[in-house]
């Protein structure tokens, strides 16, 4: 049996395996005072100036946690005595195959261990991991980890180190051990809404996921927006998907895609849904480059478009070809679908105009074509070449088209 003091300063004798082992302030700082904060890398920062201020001797802390991201496996946030701010690091996927991570105690944690803890001062072993070794070269003295358990069985990692000689006091172990299931809890609630963020980021983008989040989730809610329409489709796909083994389709669309995606973004773009072999992306009115910004992530995709071309036909295959439509307007943007599936998109005429010069670009054999009512808007009028005026299908009336120039 342990005691600890009640709220009345009375001594109070705790049962085996009951939390907490004493009651603490932090402990109430925890769980009812950081409803206010969103990142836990802030909460780790005033927990561990805290805990110094309580007497426990911590000179550095990490949190590990796994993330449902489509480049990261995951990420450490790291406070170190002095910082005023904790540095966060992203781990790519791989990285749990490299020896470095296989010896690690946070992979240790991963296989199940309960705890991992290392003193840092006295002799070195002759297969000392070198993570220790820097850990002891930062004048640390002892090292523990232990798991957060989260929800349905999800691990991740804390670590509390510190640098006073002989490590850290019995008591000092037990103040770090009370805190960790208000800790977990903290740091689930702060974690599933950076991983909602992050999913929803990647599958509708950035500010469908901010609409959403916001609260703009039933059916027909949204906007009316002003902005450059852009819709790109790949050419000869479905020859290719039936000629190409499975595998080397996928890596080619995501390849093209990478060409074609990442200068949209770059230039502030939003992809609002990939359609098979396709694309649609607008550029918000709101911002006054939009139209400008539009262009150079369309040059910019036909270069590194030409680089992969490139690549391919060193590997003795047929270049890619693509359609690009370019239009501007006011399109609707929000909520459509059933009752029970929404897609956050745009439609309208505008839409149409561009889908409808995308397909031209197959019939003047040119790859990016531009309606006068985007060119006037950009101001590119004179860099440009005019193709002159073309009936589009299921629209009243002929739009004046025009196209990149010719290299």
């Amino acid at each position: 049996m342990s005691s600890f003091l009640n709220k009345a300063g009375t001594a109070v004798e705790a049962e085996e395996g009951v939390w907490p082992i004493r009651r603490r302030r932090i402990l109430d700082w925890l769980v009812n005072e950081t409803r206010g904060e969103r990142f836990i890398d802030n909460i780790l920062v005033e927990m561990c100036e805290k805990l110094l201020a309580s007497g426990v001797p911590v000179a550095r802390a990490t949190l590990h946690f796994r993330t449902n991201h489509p480049q990261w496996i995951g990420a450490r946030i790291l406070w170190k005595e002095g910082l005023a701010e904790a540095k966060i690091n992203t781990f790519a996927y791989g990285v749990e195959n490299t020896p470095e991570f296989l010896k690690s105690p946070v992979n240790a944690i991963h296989q199940g261990a309960e705890e991992v803890r290392r003193q840092l001062e006295g002799t070195v072993d002759g297969d000392e991991d070198s993570f220790y070794q820097e850990l002891r070269d930062d004048g640390l003295t002892e090292y523990i980890a232990w798991p957060l358990e989260h929800t349905f069985g999800k691990r991740h990692v804390a670590t509390f180190s510190t640098s006073r000689p002989g490590g850290f006091t019995s008591e000092h172990v037990d103040f770090l051990r009370d805190l960790l299931p208000a800790l977990t809890l903290v740091s689930e609630i702060r974690l599933k809404n950076i991983m909602a963020r992050t999913l929803l980021q990647t599958y509708v983008g950035p500010h469908a996921s901010e609409q959403i989040l916001a609260g703009v989730t039933t059916r027909g809610s949204g906007a009316t927006v002003g902005a450059g329409i852009m819709i790109c489709d790949l050419r000869d796909f479905t020859a290719i998907s039936d000629l190409w083994p499975r595998d080397d389709v996928i890596h080619l669309l995501n390849d093209y895609f990478d060409a074609m995606s990442d200068p949209i973004e770059r230039y502030g773009g939003e992809i609002l849904k990939f359609m098979g072999d396709g694309l649609l992306a607008i550029f918000p009115l709101s911002k006054e480059t939009a139209c400008h910004d539009l262009l150079q992530a369309i040059r910019e995709g036909q270069g590194l478009m030409a680089q992969l071309n490139q690549q391919y036909a060193g590997n003795g295959r047929e270049p890619l070809r693509y359609g690009v439509g370019v239009h501007v307007g006011d399109v609707m943007y929000g909520n459509i679908g059933s009752r029970r599936r929404l897609d956050f998109t745009v439609i309208g005429p505008a839409v149409n105009v561009a889908s409808r010069l995308e397909t031209l670009t197959k019939e003047v054999k040119r790859p990016v074509l531009l309606s006068r009512a985007f060119v006037e808007r950009a101001g590119c009028a004179e860099e440009m070449d005019s193709l002159g005026t073309f009936p589009l299908r299921g629209l009243g009336e002929p739009v004046d088209v025009f196209a990149f120039p010719e290299r």
